[in-house]
């Protein structure tokens, strides 16, 4: 086990520096710059500025410099916000984004995991049929679309929730956004519980325990659950890190100050830095992420052996 986290590890190193490079290469192949938006200014106050962030050296050089403060942790300082540096404005977002993202991601396993096993169980029947539509639907109308609708049933018609704005600690105005972007999720993970919970239980060793006459509950959760996850963690991994860094459509309508619309921003006023900081963080869920499923086959399926 130890040998490979260590190869794992040693893989990811570079795996972090290529997307590193092609971040850092497009985002300067992009027509325009930081300060393209600003009013006209004086050639001598446009140099001033482009020297104060290095923007004045080689491309070769500053992207040496940037490998060289993100090797000390330093995301470095950002052009839009000015006085403010990358790790400020990540430190401030993250955790509104983790707070809804892994609310969200726990009502989708709660709501995605009992309908997709419970579909399993009754296999062409009409709860099959009918959980399967409404994943379906979940899958296919999008954010936009779907959180105005949260918004006009549970705030402007029924009054349970706010309609927006963000208050830490307060569970009202987390439920919403977290509804919001977990019902997605959600459709996704009942169908794949319902496929895999399917295949596990037309095995072999289920047909033999049914044969020695264990009971239904018992060969479900006994035997059929741990192998049936196998395929869910190998999709929570990226999802794990799609919803720790936000999404825009639910930060842009519920007024959530998460790092998903500072991308945005930051992206169209060619805020260098601040997209090279959300994109390396990005980078770094993905790796880990993925990392922590493959520990977790180990767990779930005893066949599976990472050595």
């Amino acid at each position: 086990m130890t040998r490979y986290l260590l190869r794992r590890l040693l893989v990811a190193v570079p795996t972090l520096l290529l997307i590193t490079t092609l971040g850092f290469a497009l985002l300067h192949a992009a027509p325009g710059g930081p300060f393209d938006a600003d009013k006209r200014m004086l050639p001598a106050i446009q140099q001033a500025i482009e020297a104060r962030y290095h923007l004045h050296e080689p491309l070769w050089r500053q992207y040496l410099r940037y490998l060289g403060q993100l090797a000390h942790g330093d995301l470095g300082p950002s052009f839009q916000y000015r006085g403010t540096s990358v790790n400020q404005i990540i430190a401030q977002g993250l955790p509104v984004d983790a707070a809804v993202g892994l609310s969200a991601l726990a009502l989708a396993l709660l709501a995605g995991g009992g309908i997709g096993v419970t579909a399993a169980l009754r296999e062409g029947g009409a709860w099959d049929h009918a959980a399967m539509a409404l994943a379906a639907v979940g899958i296919s109308v999008p954010l936009f679309v779907l959180a105005p609708l949260l918004v006009l049933i549970f705030a402007v018609t029924l009054h349970w929730l706010p309609a927006g704005d963000w208050v830490a600690g307060s569970p009202s105005h987390l439920l919403l956004p977290a509804l919001a972007l977990a019902l997605p999720y959600a459709g996704y993970i009942a169908r794949l519980m319902r496929g895999s919970t399917l295949e596990v239980l037309n095995s072999p060793f289920i047909r033999t325990a049914q044969a020695k006459g264990l009971p239904s509950h018992h060969i479900l959760w006994h035997h059929a659950l741990r192998p049936a996850l196998t395929p869910l963690v190998s999709y929570l991994g990226p999802a794990f890190a799609g919803v720790l860094t936000g999404s825009i459509v639910v930060e842009s309508i519920f007024g959530l100050p998460g790092i998903g619309r500072f991308f945005i921003t930051a992206a169209l006023n060619r805020d260098y830095t601040l997209v090279m900081g959300i994109t390396v963080l990005y980078g770094t869920l993905i790796i880990l992420c993925n990392l922590l499923a493959d520990l977790c086959y180990a767990w779930i399926d005893p066949r599976v052996r990472l050595a």
